[in-house]
């Protein structure tokens, strides 16, 4: 029952915090966030899985299974449980949130109890995305986390924030019925052999060729419409490379506790699901497919990066080298190799952290000078030491430096891709997916150099000097956290790996 206790306490933290005064809404927030954090690191030392929660023959880690609702001929279930894959992000997701809610405590100024009572409901149904394993359920979560989303764009961005917010809400909901069009393919053609919506039954059923004919299409081809629909749905979360752009408004518009989760959290449900559903159940498709998908990955690689070279917002930086990053994971989640879905899964969580600390950092730097523009602001290592050094460190783990977490999920991304036999030209497409490490180190370094160094020029009516310590030890976390995995990447790797490898028919 421990994941039940992390949504009730998170729920009723939400809940709380919605009616408490604004003056403490924050301090109150923070406090009642720790609940649900401790318990996931409860859930990670105690952690007894194997396996892949999909897949027969495995252990389920705090399964828990009853019945819901009869919906025609299917059985809805309450059911939730962990594996290597979901536990991380699982963790990901509580730690990212406590931080954020600590980095909101200088920026957020006006209707404090209604935002962090939105941000605690959005940890909420963040937590059921990366726990359900019933369609019907975790697809509530999964609309779940678009309303909070929304408002926090909406009513606490800037001054295009209605733009924003409602192209956020509209993009991702068209994705979302794309998406839920696709799976009820694929589970009306199982027909008899389905009876409820499980994801371990349906996937079960279509890997053992159960998939019947559906509206005219045989099952091969009802296999590639359900895998279009699903990966286009998918795609435009994650976000890939054309579907990508809503994500850059969204991040500019959205204050940048919201930018940390959006970033750091949202982004891996989208890559989260492409692992669950269309290379899990649709394994044989991708493997069919995979130079096109891979093409994809390498294109949201470069062109994200190139977009991030041509901006002069600091957090529009951030925003366009996050698509960059994620086209790493489509590449190796392509790939069907051990270390190519490891490293996929490990640069979800590396991503998750250095994403959020880059984000914060631009935060902390905004809260001083408000602007974000690189051309107005020069010599913040003078003024702002420990954030700038912080910033450096960050953008240095972006670009993949040794004992790292970036380093770690490139490497294994770059070693899975180079030893695909899925992708003809595999060493083609990872030295391309490698280019992409030199420009992010251009405009990284280029902005590092006109923000942080040289003389002092923004002039502003206030003094700015060294961040508070709320503002800068969420940073100090981060970094550490990054640094840990770089380090010592079995920490979460070997548990990644044990629920990949039955993806793959054992491993190597």
């Amino acid at each position: 029952m421990y994941i039940e206790a992390l949504l009730v306490a998170t729920l009723a933290a939400a809940g709380i915090v919605f009616l408490a005064p604004n003056r403490i809404a924050g301090k109150l927030a923070t406090a009642l966030s720790v609940v649900p954090l401790v318990g996931s690191l409860i859930m990670w030392f105690t952690f007894d899985g194997s396996g892949n929660a999909l897949l027969a023959g495995s252990t389920i880690a705090f399964e828990t299974t009853a019945t819901w609702l009869q919906l025609g001929p299917y059985q809805l279930q309450w059911h939730v449980g962990v594996d290597g894959v979901s536990l991380p992000l699982l963790a990901l997701t509580t730690i990212l949130t406590t931080l954020a809610l600590i980095s909101s405590w200088t920026p957020i100024d006006e209707r404090e109890s209604q935002f962090y009572g939105l941000m605690l409901f959005m940890e909420a149904a963040l937590i059921g995305v990366f726990t359900a394993l019933d369609f019907f359920l975790w697809f509530v979560f999964w609309e779940g986390v678009l309303i909070p989303m929304y408002f926090l764009i909406g009513v606490w961005g800037g001054p295009r924030r209605k733009y924003a917010s409602i192209k956020f809400l509209v993009y991702t909901n068209v994705a979302s019925l794309v998406m839920f069009i696709g799976l009820f393919g694929l589970i009306f053609g199982l027909g008899d052999n389905l009876t409820t919506l499980g994801l371990p039954e349906i996937a079960q059923s279509v890997r053992g060729g159960e998939l019947g004919s559906f509206a005219g299409l045989e099952p091969e081809a009802l296999k590639l419409a359900a895998f279009t629909a699903m990966f286009a749905g998918f795609a435009v979360k994650v976000p890939v490379v054309p579907f990508h752009t809503w994500l850059p408004d969204a991040h500019v518009e959205a204050p940048t506790p919201v930018s940390v989760i959006l970033a750091g959290v949202l982004l891996k449900m989208g890559t989260y699901a492409l692992l669950r559903f269309n290379f899990t159940m649709l394994a044989d498709v991708a493997r069919d497919y995979a130079e096109i998908i891979a093409a994809l990955g390498v294109l949201s690689v470069i062109y994200g990066a190139m977009l991030a070279l041509a901006q002069r917002d600091l957090k529009r930086i951030v925003a366009y080298s996050s698509i960059s990053s994620m086209g790493y994971v489509i590449l190796g989640l392509v790939a069907f190799t051990p270390h190519g879905f490891g490293g996929a899964t490990f640069q979800m969580i590396s991503h998750g952290l250095i994403s959020g600390l880059m984000f914060m950092t631009v935060g902390v730097f905004y809260n001083s000078t408000h602007t974000r523009m690189v051309g107005d602001m020069s010599g913040m290592a003078d003024r702002m030491p420990w954030t700038a050094g912080i910033f450096v460190a960050a953008a240095f783990g972006y670009m993949g430096l040794p004992l790292m977490s970036g380093f770690a999920a490139e490497v294994l991304v770059f070693i899975g891709a180079f030893q695909s036999t899925t992708i003809a030209g595999a060493p083609f497409y990872t030295a391309a997916a490698m280019f992409g490490i030199v420009v992010v180190a251009g405009y990284l370094l280029w902005a590092m150099q006109r923000t942080l160094f040289g003389a002092f020029e923004l002039e502003t009516d206030y003094e700015i000097g060294r961040a508070p310590a709320h503002d800068v030890a969420p940073l100090v976390v981060l970094l550490l956290l990054v640094i840990l995995l770089g380090v010592a990447p079995d920490i979460a790797y070997e548990m990644i790996q044990d629920a990949i490898n039955p993806l793959l028919g054992g491993g190597a």
